[in-house]
This record gives C-alpha cells, structure tokens and sequence, in this order.
C-alpha cells in the first residue's frame, strides 16, 4: 500500500457514548494514519458513503448500545454492495464473545473489546491495510 492508511471512524446507532471511539480514533492518528471521525449517532447509510467519500482503507465502528448484530453486518453488507468489500472493518466496544463469530462471517475482519490496549489496535489495522 502506498501513502497513509485511511481509517474512518463511525458510531453508528443512538449510542451517545464516544470516548472510546476517540481514543481509538487518536491512537491511529499517532501511528501514522489518517483517521476520520463521523460523529455521533451515523445511520449506516451515511458511514458506507463517508467510507466511499474518503477512500477509506478502514473502517472501525464503536458500538455500545447492544445494536451490533444488526448495524455493523448492515454496514458490511452495503460496502459490498458499493463495489468496497476489500476495505477492513473491525469494531469494538460492549460486543459479547458469543456474538464475534457472527460478526466476522458478516465481513467484520477484528473485533476489540473493552481494555484492548491501543497499540494492539494500531498493529491490527497496520498489518491488515499494508
């Protein structure tokens, strides 16, 4: 891959917690990347479009609010749909053990849960974007 890797970070759903998003999102601006932030409240819709929009080599989603199940594999499946299924996605936030799999045969390629040190996220999107 040439250039920076381009990560957008979205929060998709009412969750209206974004801490975790942002420390997130600063760890990959310090390593390097060029990170995006959506903002709170994203309908999937607009997180696909931002992705096409930036030219995204990732996408990492924070969700708190229980929805997972059904907005990440939605986002999944509309960037396929947009000719962008190579871009990565990976999530994280109050997402149970028992729900990864489900997430990852959606398309999720790194699910990160609470207390995951940011350098293993910063070395997880590296190594998958180059």
């Amino acid at each position: 891959m040439a250039g920076k890797i381009r990560v957008l970070i979205g929060k998709p759903g009412l969750d209206g917690h974004d801490r975790g998003a942002k420390v997130v999102a600063r760890a990959l601006r310090d390593a390097g990347m060029e990170v995006i932030y959506t903002g709170l409240h994203q309908k999937p819709d607009d997180i696909v479009a931002a992705a096409l929009q930036e030219d995204v080599d990732a996408v990492g989603l924070s969700l708190l609010s229980g929805a997972h199940m059904t907005l990440v594999p939605e986002i999944c499946r509309k960037l396929q749909e947009q000719g962008a299924g190579d871009v990565l996605v990976f999530c994280g936030g109050i997402i149970p053990a028992e729900d990864v799999p489900a997430l990852q045969a959606a398309g999720v390629n790194a699910v990160f849960g609470p207390g995951t040190p940011t350098d293993a996220i910063v070395a997880a999107v590296r190594d998958a974007c180059s």
